[in-house]
């Protein structure tokens, strides 16, 4: 048996895979997130590990006690700032956080070589504008800085003792030599930080550290267990759901959405907002365009609408039956945007409304203008062309009407495959069995598909026109506020 643990922004998920790659048992554990003030976003790291525990000895006590590995999937780009001590010196500062806008064009102009190096633009969602504006900010805070650790590498530190971290998700810090796969010591002296402050940074599917045994008996998993690397949410999602080959691709349909493709080779795209990062296996990097927004925008409409969750906006929409005829445009830009505006102050707007406008209206404005701010990274992946078929993972996976949407609007086929909506730690445990298989390259396949949904030309089309319509809307707001 092998463990995966999924450290979220809502919550913590684990699973547990048999020596098939078969899901044998899964849990979950809320987690809740601070914003003190606009813009911000933040987590408590001690929440993290209960919430840890907690999913933890959810899952059946006869599956953990067989458990050979673990492996580790989180939210990327957190600030988790430790002392000397190695307590936490202030809440983390989550990937979803804006206030670094500032910090990111200091980072730009004290780093010509960022881009090069990093692969990506500054961006207030990542690592490094957050701690320069720690040093400005809270200057007593960053001068006790000892170790900056991601979210999912604070978890390993409180199994393990070890300071570790993959390469997938030290890549999302702006820190990392990304074509190298090491820490750049040009891109830390930037920020007045050292590689003595980061992580040791591992591939995804090798050893860091072993259980402490006080954590292996509280979660009644066997001493001194291998803790694998594992790897940013995105790329141990591929990972899980079979992403790694030039031209595969999927699409996350969680709190943020993004569209994700393997490659083989370091090709970056700083200027159009894509992320270009290595990937949790050695040998092999990805590219993503990122929405801050996705699946949450749909949580918004729901308080928003009064109706009773997100399946009933869903069906509001599909009931009505608009789609192909509908007017109303959304930008769900509700957290500002990444690809390909980098714009922290985006604003979500809901356009074209009349006195018949109704709860229905709001539902089918928001599912397209979520695939039409799909469509619109789509456009600027280097390898857009090389893909055919697109898997869907999220917790967003599971709708067909809304996957007619996004097809229609990427002109792709998607794809949904087995355990699609538990990508990120079925990505960690698959890293484990790797791991503790001494293995570097995955030996096993894509999981099977369940079902596939064709892009219509009609429909397809009609998201065409939305989607002129939905950037005219953009360029024409952008900077009223």
């Amino acid at each position: 048996m092998y463990l995966g643990i999924d450290i979220g922004t809502s919550g913590v998920k684990t699973i547990i895979i048999d020596a098939s790659g078969e899901v044998v048992a899964q849990a979950t554990a809320s987690l809740p997130v601070s914003r003190p003030q606009p813009l911000w976003s933040e987590q408590d790291p001690a929440d993290w590990w209960r919430a840890t525990g907690v999913a933890v000895q959810r899952l059946p006590d006869h599956d953990r006690r067989a458990v050979k590995a673990i492996g580790l999937a989180g939210q990327m780009h957190g600030a988790t700032l430790l002392d000397e001590a190695d307590q936490v010196i202030r809440p983390a500062i989550l990937w979803n956080d804006g206030r670094s806008a500032d910090e990111c064009a200091i980072l730009e102009s004290a780093c010509p070589q960022l881009h090069n190096i990093s692969g990506n633009l500054a961006m207030p969602g990542f690592t490094a504008p957050k701690l320069i504006w720690l040093k400005t900010h809270e200057p007593q805070h960053f001068s006790r800085v000892k170790k900056v650790l991601l979210p999912k590498d604070y978890i390993r530190f409180k199994m393990t003792g070890d300071y570790a971290t993959d390469v997938s998700d030290a890549a999302g810090t702006l820190w990392l030599d990304v074509e190298k796969r090491a820490w750049s010591e040009d891109l830390l002296k930037a920020c007045d930080l050292t590689i003595e402050q980061m992580p040791r940074a591992y591939e995804g599917s090798e050893i860091t550290g072993q259980l402490r045994d006080r954590v292996a008996q509280e979660w009644g998993v066997p001493n001194a267990t291998p803790v694998i690397a594992g790897g940013g949410d995105n790329a141990a999602g591929a990972v899980g759901i079979g992403v790694f080959g030039v031209g595969d691709a999927f699409l996350s349909l969680g709190t943020s959405g993004v569209l994700f493709t393997a490659d083989a080779s370091y090709r970056p795209n700083a200027s159009s907002g894509v992320h270009t990062f290595c990937h949790a296996l050695p040998d092999v990097w990805h590219q993503m365009s990122v929405m801050l927004s996705a699946a949450s925008c749909l949580d918004w409409a729901v308080r928003l609408t009064g109706l009773a969750n997100v399946g009933a906006l869903i069906a509001a929409a599909d009931a009505a039956d608009e789609f192909g005829r509908s007017r109303s445009l959304f930008l769900p830009y509700l957290s500002g945007e990444r690809t390909p505006h980098n714009n922290p102050n985006a604003q979500g707007v809901i356009f074209g409304l009349t006195h018949e406008s109704d709860a229905s209206t709001v539902a089918q404005a928001v599912l397209e203008g979520v695939a039409l701010g799909f469509a619109d990274g789509l456009d600027v992946l280097a390898s857009a062309n090389d893909i055919e078929a697109i898997s869907v993972i999220g917790g967003g996976a599971r709708s067909a009407y809304w996957g007619r949407i996004l097809a229609a609007a990427l002109n792709k086929t998607l794809i949904y495959r087995k355990n699609a909506d538990i990508g990120p730690a079925l990505g960690a445990a698959r890293l484990a069995q790797m791991g503790a298989q001494g293995l570097r390259k995955p030996d096993f396949d894509a999981p099977e598909i369940e079902y596939e949904i064709e892009a219509k030309p009609s429909e397809t089309r009609f998201m065409a026109e939305q989607l002129e319509r939905y950037r005219a809307l953009y360029r024409g707001t952008q900077n009223i506020l």
